[in-house]
């Protein structure tokens, strides 16, 4: 989302217009954005419950739940579930972002046409607007910014998932081999985790 990398793909554009493309905020960048806001009301609800709560009832309510708090609702398990109902009625600010995070993340889960899809962003943009979260604020004005390329998304279902899962492995190998000093050495090892198991393992 960077406006240089927006505007030097523009210009690709304008001075090649044979190449017909669209620009794709990749939904999972998109999705770091929200999640991040919501992360920084957590940890702001949870010092408050902290300093409120005594230390016993606190460990109740929310002791451990970092990361259930950042998996998606659809992949907790049943005590999960009910250790967040628990916190959330001690902090219903934090049920309320955490819905509307939950919210956002099923309409990019969803196979909308692109209009659709644009649409139901707008509807959830003015959801957020009418209620008293501020922790959205920072996203709200990125999803104005761009929500031309953001909802783009929708038209194919386009994202760099794959290319970031590459990157990925590739920070993965050089950590694990304490840097390589030969760029084939490098490609070796990232044939190998690709393919390797597959040719070499029954």
């Amino acid at each position: 989302m960077w406006d240089g990398y927006l505007g030097a793909t523009v210009d690709f554009m304008a001075a090649y217009p044979d190449v017909k493309a669209i620009i794709v905020i990749d939904r999972f960048h998109v999705a770091k954005n929200y999640r991040a806001d919501f992360d920084t009301l957590r940890k702001k609800e949870m010092r408050r419950l902290r300093k409120e709560l005594p230390e016993a009832t606190y460990k109740d309510v929310a002791h451990g739940l970092h990361w259930i708090l950042r998996y998606n609702h659809d992949n907790l398990n049943d005590v999960d579930k009910v250790r967040l109902r628990l916190l959330f009625q001690y902090t219903p600010i934090l049920h309320q972002a955490y819905t509307l995070r939950e919210e956002l993340t099923a309409i990019f889960n969803m196979k909308l046409s692109l209009a659709e899809g644009r649409r139901r962003l707008e509807k959830w943009l003015a959801k957020v607007e009418r209620s008293t979260l501020t922790c959205f604020d920072k996203f709200l004005k990125t999803l104005r910014n761009h929500l031309d390329e953001i909802a783009n998304y929708f038209d194919k279902r386009a994202s760099s998932g794959f290319v970031e899962g590459i990157n990925n492995k590739l920070k993965t190998i050089t950590r694990r081999s304490y840097g390589l000093k030969r760029v084939d050495s490098l490609f070796r090892r990232l044939w190998l985790d690709l393919n390797g198991y597959r040719k070499f393992i029954a």
